[in-house]
Protein backbone atom coordinates (compact mmCIF):
# COMPACT_ATOMS: atom_id res chain seq x y z
CA UNK A 1 0.00 0.00 0.00
CA UNK A 2 1.35 3.02 -0.83
CA UNK A 3 2.07 5.81 2.22
CA UNK A 4 -1.41 7.28 2.23
CA UNK A 5 -5.31 7.20 2.69
CA UNK A 6 -6.05 8.97 -0.99
CA UNK A 7 -8.90 9.40 -3.24
CA UNK A 8 -8.78 6.28 -5.42
CA UNK A 9 -10.98 6.80 -8.81
CA UNK A 10 -14.29 4.44 -8.22
CA UNK A 11 -13.51 3.99 -4.59
CA UNK A 12 -17.07 3.30 -2.48
CA UNK A 13 -16.95 4.34 0.99
CA UNK A 14 -17.93 1.69 3.58
CA UNK A 15 -20.71 1.69 5.53
CA UNK A 16 -20.97 2.90 9.15
CA UNK A 17 -19.33 -0.73 10.65
CA UNK A 18 -17.21 -0.85 13.21
CA UNK A 19 -13.97 -1.72 11.59
CA UNK A 20 -11.63 -3.40 13.25
CA UNK A 21 -7.76 -3.88 12.92
CA UNK A 22 -7.12 -7.69 10.82
CA UNK A 23 -5.21 -10.50 13.41
CA UNK A 24 -1.35 -10.75 13.64
CA UNK A 25 0.07 -7.50 11.88
CA UNK A 26 3.27 -6.43 13.00
CA UNK A 27 3.39 -2.84 12.85
CA UNK A 28 6.79 -0.55 13.03
CA UNK A 29 7.21 3.07 13.26
CA UNK A 30 9.68 4.62 10.63
CA UNK A 31 10.44 8.06 10.15
CA UNK A 32 7.61 8.47 7.49
CA UNK A 33 4.86 6.62 9.74
CA UNK A 34 4.41 2.86 9.96
CA UNK A 35 6.07 0.06 8.04
CA UNK A 36 3.37 -3.17 8.84
CA UNK A 37 3.77 -6.20 8.04
CA UNK A 38 1.20 -9.11 7.30
CA UNK A 39 2.35 -12.27 7.93
CA UNK A 40 -0.67 -13.79 6.13
CA UNK A 41 0.08 -12.43 3.24
CA UNK A 42 3.70 -12.01 3.16
CA UNK A 43 3.11 -8.26 2.10
CA UNK A 44 5.01 -5.02 3.69
CA UNK A 45 2.64 -2.06 3.44
CA UNK A 46 3.72 1.33 4.28
CA UNK A 47 1.43 3.76 5.71
CA UNK A 48 2.18 7.86 6.51
CA UNK A 49 1.00 8.84 10.11
CA UNK A 50 -2.62 9.78 9.57
CA UNK A 51 -2.98 6.37 7.67
CA UNK A 52 -1.14 4.83 10.56
CA UNK A 53 -3.64 6.37 13.25
CA UNK A 54 -7.28 5.54 11.44
CA UNK A 55 -5.60 2.20 11.87
CA UNK A 56 -4.96 2.18 15.57
CA UNK A 57 -8.36 3.73 16.06
CA UNK A 58 -9.96 0.64 14.11
CA UNK A 59 -10.64 -1.44 17.60
CA UNK A 60 -14.11 -2.64 16.14
CA UNK A 61 -15.46 -0.47 18.66
CA UNK A 62 -15.93 2.89 16.80
CA UNK A 63 -17.73 3.68 13.26
CA UNK A 64 -16.05 5.86 10.43
CA UNK A 65 -17.98 8.73 11.99
CA UNK A 66 -16.56 8.39 15.21
CA UNK A 67 -12.93 8.00 13.99
CA UNK A 68 -13.05 11.01 11.72
CA UNK A 69 -14.22 13.21 15.20
CA UNK A 70 -11.37 12.04 16.65
CA UNK A 71 -9.09 13.03 13.88
CA UNK A 72 -11.18 15.93 13.65
CA UNK A 73 -9.92 16.96 17.44
CA UNK A 74 -6.51 15.56 17.43
CA UNK A 75 -5.56 18.19 14.25
CA UNK A 76 -7.80 21.14 15.54
CA UNK A 77 -9.87 20.64 12.37
CA UNK A 78 -13.13 22.67 11.67
CA UNK A 79 -15.01 19.62 10.25
CA UNK A 80 -14.20 16.19 10.89
CA UNK A 81 -12.86 14.46 7.82
CA UNK A 82 -15.87 11.81 7.25
CA UNK A 83 -15.04 11.05 3.61
CA UNK A 84 -11.61 11.10 4.03
CA UNK A 85 -11.69 8.93 6.57
CA UNK A 86 -13.83 6.66 4.98
CA UNK A 87 -12.26 6.09 1.67
CA UNK A 88 -8.96 5.51 4.00
CA UNK A 89 -11.29 3.00 5.92
CA UNK A 90 -11.99 1.64 2.61
CA UNK A 91 -8.00 1.16 1.30
CA UNK A 92 -6.98 0.00 4.64
CA UNK A 93 -10.04 -3.17 4.14
CA UNK A 94 -8.85 -3.31 0.15
CA UNK A 95 -5.35 -4.16 1.50
CA UNK A 96 -6.71 -6.76 4.17
CA UNK A 97 -5.54 -4.43 7.40
CA UNK A 98 -8.52 -3.79 8.65
CA UNK A 99 -11.89 -6.62 8.64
Amino acid sequence: MAGSCGTRKGETPMSDEQPSMAEGLELNESEQGVVIFDPGTDRVHHLNNTAAIVLELCDGHRSAEEIAALLGSAFAMAEPPIIETRRCLGQLRQEGLVD
